[in-house]
Parts: structure tokens; sequence; C-alpha cells
């Protein structure tokens, strides 16, 4: 039989898939179609050549939208997933497993909602959800997902063509974090901060400072401009090329709600604020700083007490005055004024009535004044005047009348009238110096001079006093290095027994024996000493010398050594003799301390105590200059002096003259009275011997008996001690 013809067989279907597209069954030819025309072949061949094409491109969109830095996913109509890129899945790796073609994007939401993706659809889920579809299949605005690992995403959505949809995702977590410091920086920062748009300059954002600082609410704010806050200025405080730390440095002026102006210091840097171009200000409010500077440059250049111009205000007021003198030929009288005793004031009646004296008198040489004229205070009690406009001498000597006459009124103070007196020294421009520094010296000279003349008067300056000064500072110098190198030398008067004409002692008189001068007078270099407080070191130096010396005489010689008023206040006088009496081996008993009134006139509970102990301690105190001071009677009330020194100015000429006598009579007989040794100084004739032995005086000590000498000579001396009844010619002179 002839065989039965094959059934035709079906051609086989191959399947091939492209991710995100449909699967489509492919034709294949089958082999009894193979007669079939040449073009059938080429069109399946065009056919798989765009498949491969098609595949090709497909790859290539995926490798390019894997490159990029934003997640990227498309979906279809239906919100099924077609293609996504690596960052998307690395964005949403928590769920990345359920990501596949034609899965629903809202079955992984769900799976994510339920592990806890999604922190804030927790509690409402489905709400949530809905929510999020909504957004999916009707997008609009770009909105933010937070995940629940703390990073922030920001979703943009955009509808297709045909129905689909392509998403945008971009991890603004950092922008976040960097938004979220920059809020709390703004919000909490105590430093006023403001937010303004660039364009029209509007009030964008205040912080709470600055609604507490300026007084304005936030909606009221928002309503104005930066300029509105300014006081002055019409540029905002970002405009012009300066730079940051120049504009900072300009000093701004805002307008509070209340009308008050403060003072600012702005500082810029421009932003996006919501999108907008904007600019934040820093506003430094300098107001109390400013204050606080205004009030120490007023301090740097005004007296606290009187609120006067200090000496650095008047003299660059003095350099403006003279500049304006030069060009129309006017003269400048500068009148330096000095309080006569105003530390007695002090003294007696406190230092806060002496401040109310200051005052009162401050007022007052303000009251004689014009306005062109210029006042300052220069220390404790001197005041300047500079007076301009002068023509002749004769304006400065009516001004310093003026100024003495008015000082000198009374002052109720605290129930206290107080009188108190002034000089005042005077120099003149162009003559006296044409430098505020020279002026002012030149009257501070002429004030010294006034107040050792004639306290209570004027005086101008004279070329000559400039050279005593000269004298006096180059004395203070060379007085100083003659304390260093220990020039300064002791030199001995001694005092004798009247009655039998022994020896019984030596004062201890300070010599300097000058390299190129020779000789230097105490009266020359001693006020120096005192004015500078050299004369701690010398007084210092000349008891531990007299000590040293006189632990070499016999046993039965003192050595008196003279103390300053101003060796008690160092306090340390008492250590300082008992440490001199130890180091040279002198018994205390034969030294005596001599002081003068000035001393006791502090009446100072210190002083007296010092002068108890060195008494207690064996040493002899003696007063000297007695009766030359004020009230010597009560002086020797107030303590047990060993001896008393009648001054020379009784004993001179003491035979001749009565009145003399009968003073040097009394003091002779007060002594006998309390029990203490009298001694007379400056004996220079037999007569004045004679007239005192017979009165009764117990010592005399002048150059009839002997010039003060150097140690040296003080042994021979010693061996030639005599009866002092003899002649004059046995005397021992010098």
């Amino acid at each position: 039989m002839p065989k039965k013809p094959k059934a035709a067989r079906k051609p086989k279907q191959s399947i091939v898939r492209f991710p995100g597209r449909p699967a489509k069954p492919a034709v294949k030819l089958s082999a009894n179609r193979r007669p079939a025309t040449g073009e059938a072949v080429r069109k399946l061949a065009g056919v798989q050549a765009a498949l491969a094409e098609a595949r090709k491109s497909h790859e290539r969109l995926r490798e390019a939208i894997d490159i990029l830095p934003q997640g990227i996913v498309v979906l279809d109509a239906d919100g099924r997933y077609i293609l996504w890129n690596k960052k998307y899945a690395e964005m949403y790796s928590r769920s990345s497993d359920l990501f596949s073609p034609g899965v629903r994007l809202e079955d992984t939401i769900r799976v994510g909602v339920a592990r806890g993706d999604y922190p804030e659809a927790i509690g409402r889920e489905e709400e949530w959800i809905a929510a999020r579809l909504k957004k999916l299949f009707q997008p609009g605005e770009q909105h933010e997902q937070r995940l629940a690992d703390g990073r922030v995403i920001l979703i943009d959505e955009r509808l297709t063509g045909d129905g689909g949809i392509i998403g945008l995702r971009v991890d603004i977590t950092e922008l976040k974090q960097r938004e979220a410091s920059f809020r709390l920086l703004f919000d909490s920062n105590p430093v006023p901060m403001i937010v303004c748009a660039l364009g029209d300059e509007r009030i964008l954002a205040v912080n709470d400072a600055a609604i507490q600082h300026y007084g304005y609410s936030r909606g009221e704010f928002e309503k104005l401009t930066i300029r509105n806050l300014q006081a002055f200025d019409v540029e905002p405080p970002w405009a012009g090329e300066h730079a940051g730390d120049e504009r900072a440095a300009h000093a701004w002026k805002h307008v509070r709600a209340d009308g008050a102006l403060i003072d600012l210091a702005i500082y810029s840097r421009q932003l996006v604020y919501g999108d907008r171009p904007a600019v934040l200000l820093a506003l430094m409010d300098t107001t109390e700083r400013k204050r606080a500077e205004a009030r120490l440059t007023f301090m740097a250049q005004h007296d606290g007490l009187t609120g006067l111009p200090n000496r650095n205000l008047l003299r660059q007021q003095m350099d403006d005055i003279l500049l304006r003198t030069r060009r129309n030929a006017e003269k400048v009288a500068v009148l330096v004024l000095g309080l006569d005793h105003f530390k007695a004031v002090n003294d007696t009646l406190g230092h806060g009535i002496g401040d109310k004296l200051l005052r009162g008198v401050a007022k007052r040489l303000q009251s004689m004044l014009r306005e062109e004229d210029a006042l300052a205070r220069l220390n404790s009690d001197e005041f300047a005047v500079i007076q301009s406009g002068v023509t002749r001498p004769e304006d400065a000597i009516f001004m310093a009348r003026r100024l003495l006459d008015a000082i000198a009124d009374p002052y109720l103070l605290d129930g206290h009238s107080v009188v108190i007196g002034a000089s005042i020294g005077i120099a003149m421009s162009p003559g006296d110096g044409d430098e505020s520094e020279k002026l002012l010296k030149n009257a501070d000279l002429a004030l010294s001079r006034a107040k050792n003349d004639s306290r209570g008067t004027f005086s101008f300056f004279e070329a000559g006093m400039d050279a005593r000064a000269q004298t006096r500072r180059k004395i203070e110098t060379e007085l100083r290095e003659a304390v260093h190198t220990d020039a300064l030398r002791p030199y001995y008067q001694p005092l004798v027994d009247l009655a039998s004409g022994r020896i019984t002692g030596f004062e201890a008189l300070v010599r300097w024996p000058h390299p190129e001068r020779g000789m230097i007078s105490p009266a020359e270099f001693i006020p120096v000493a005192e004015e500078t407080g050299l004369i701690n070191a010398v007084g210092g130096l000349m008891l531990r010398r007299a000590c040293t010396d006189a632990a070499q005489w016999p046993d039965d010689v003192r050595v008196a050594v003279n103390l300053s008023p101003l060796q008690f206040r160092v306090g340390n006088l008492l250590s300082l003799v008992v440490e001199t009496l130890k180091q040279s081996g002198l018994p205390a008993k034969r030294l005596e301390l001599e002081i003068t009134e000035t001393l006791l006139l502090e009446k100072s509970s210190e002083v007296l105590a010092t002068l108890h102990a060195l008494r207690a301690l064996g040493v002899r105190i003696s007063m000297d200059d007695f009766g030359t001071g004020y009230s010597s009677l009560s002086y020797l009330r107030s303590f047990p002096f060993d001896k008393i020194k009648i001054d020379q100015s009784f004993v001179r000429d003491l035979a001749a003259n009565p009145d003399a006598q009968a003073i040097v009579r009394s003091i002779i007989s007060l002594g006998k009275g309390l029990g203490v040794t009298i001694t007379a100084e400056g004996v220079e004739s037999e007569a004045e011997v004679n007239c005192l032995r017979n009165e009764g005086c117990h010592e005399g000590q002048g150059f009839l008996f002997s010039r003060a000498r150097p140690n040296a000579e003080i042994v021979s001396l010693l061996k030639t001690q005599g009866n002092w009844s003899a002649p004059a010619g046995a005397a021992l002179v010098a």
C-alpha cells in the first residue's frame, strides 16, 4: 500500500523574554514551507535582528540608568514594575527582594509596611498606604518619605504618555540633617537672627531672640523689610562689595518696636530658604559694649572723683589750644593750683570730708572760667587751669586772684565749716614754653616756689627755677648712687657734760663726700632724701655705721642717731634697731635715738607703740629741737623721754638775751622736774657755757667743743678729755 503522507506538524514556538515586557511567541518555519520565497526568509531575519537590537537597547538603557546617582523606577499603568536601577534597589534594600517585573508596587509597599520599613505608617497603615497610592497614580508635587533606618527619600513621580509612571528617588538625609541643625542653631540661638529675601529684602523668618530683642511679633516681622528696621542706613547689610569683616566693622543702628535705638554689628551669609535666594543676618547688639567703652574712655581721660579731665586729656586740650594760638599770635597762661595743708583736712576730718572738699573746689573753679578755658585735676590736691586769649601777664594775675578768692570762702561739709587756701604757679606761652608738657612742668616749678616762699599767693615761672629743679634731680640721682655704693659717712659731734667737762657721747651726723663737689651739706641733700623716700635707706645706713663705730668706744660713751618721721611709717624700724644692735654688739643703753616734734604731730598709736618698744629694749629716746614745734608740753605727757635738747635758736647769744635766758631757764626747770637730761645745742662761746652751767643745764653741744669729726679722729679726741671750766683756749676747737 502506498504510504500515507505524514500529517503536517505544527511549527514549534520559541519564547523570547525581555525584562519588563510580556513574552510573545516567535514564529518558526516548518520544513514543508522551506520552499517559501526568499522574501519570507528576509523578513524573519529582519525580525530577529530587530529583536537583537531591542535587547541591546534595553541593556544600554539599564546601564545608563544604573550609573545615575538618583533612584529610578518605571511602572506600567497598573503600577507594576517594568524597570528600576541599582540606586533604587539600594534605597529600598529591605524590600528589594520583592522587586520583579510585573509585581505591583502596592504589594511591595504593603510588605514593607508590615515589616516596619515606614515608621510614619505605624498605627495607621491602611490610611498611609491609601495616601501613598493616591500620590502614585495622581502625582503632583514632590513629597518626602522617611524610612526605618532614619533616611529621608525625596519622591518625584510623573505620568507617561501611555499611562505608565516614572519615579525619581533622591536621598536627602544629609540635607535634612543640615536643615535640622540650621533650625536648631537658628531657633534656639541667643543671638537675634533674621532671614531676608535677597530680592525684595522682605523678612522671611526670625528666631525667638530677635522677637524678644526687637519687640515685634513674628507676624509683624513678616510684614517688614530689613530697611524698616534700619535707622539711618539706606543700603541693606549685605549690599556692596566689601568683605564680610569690613561690613561687620560698620556700626549699624536699628530701631526697636518701642522706638529705642540700638547699636549692632551685623554678620551676613547667603543661603537658599524655601527655594528662594535669601540672606541670614546675625545681629550682635553692641549697645552696652559701646556704652561700656564710652565709660572706659571717659574714665581713662577724667578724674573719677570730680569728673574733671585728667592730665592726659588736658594735654590733648592744651595741644589744640596752643595750635590755635600759634596762628593768631595769642598767648596761653597755664595756672597750676595746689591746695595748702589739704593733708591736714584728711587727717583731722577724714577722707570723706576731703573728697567732698575737692569736689567743692572743682565746682568753684569751673564757675570762674569761660567756655574757652580748660580745667583739669592733676593729682590729689592740684588742679590746672588753661587760660586762652591772654595778651599780657596782668590777665593771668587777675585770673589767679579770682581763683584764690573763690577757693578761700568757707565750705560747709557735713556740719563742718572747712577753710582751705591755695597757691598758684603760672607759666605763659610762648615765653615759658610752646609745648603742653613743658608749660605744665614750668607752672609746677612756679607752684613750688609759691608754696616755699609764701603760701596763699601766686608765682610766675622764672628760668632759674628750671635750673634749680635740674640741680635737685641731679642730687637725687647721685644720692641714690651714693647710698648704693655706701659713700655716705657718719661724722660725730661730742656731747659734753657741763659739770665735769667730760665727753658723755656723740651725735652721728651724716656727711656726703662727693668725688667732684667735695663735702655736700646735709641741708642740700636731706630734704631731697625725705621727698624721694631715700631717707629710709640713708637713716638705716647711718644707724648701722654709727652702732658699729660706737661699739669700739669706751663703755661709758653713748652714740645718738637722728630718726626721720618717714622711717616710722615704713613699719620696720623696731626690727632694724634690734638687728643692728645684735650685729654691732653695741648695748642698747648706749644708743640714743633723736626724734622731732613733727613725728608726734601724727599722734599715731603705731608711733607711740614703736617708741615704747624701743625704750623697753633699753634704748634712750631724746626730743630734738625742743621749743620750735607746736605744743611741746603736751608731747612730754604722751611719752616719757630720756632727754630734751634745747634748740640752738634759744642758745645763740644767750648771755646777752634776757628773753632767751628766761625760756632756757624754764626748759631746764621743766626737765629737772620730769627727771630728764637737758642738752643745749649750738654752743659756740664760753659765755653761753657759763650761762647754761649756772642755770643747771646738764650737757652742751656745739662748735665751742668740737666740730663733727670722722670716726678716725674720735679716739684721739676722747683721750684729750678735760675740765671744761678751763679757759676758752683749752677747749677742743676744730
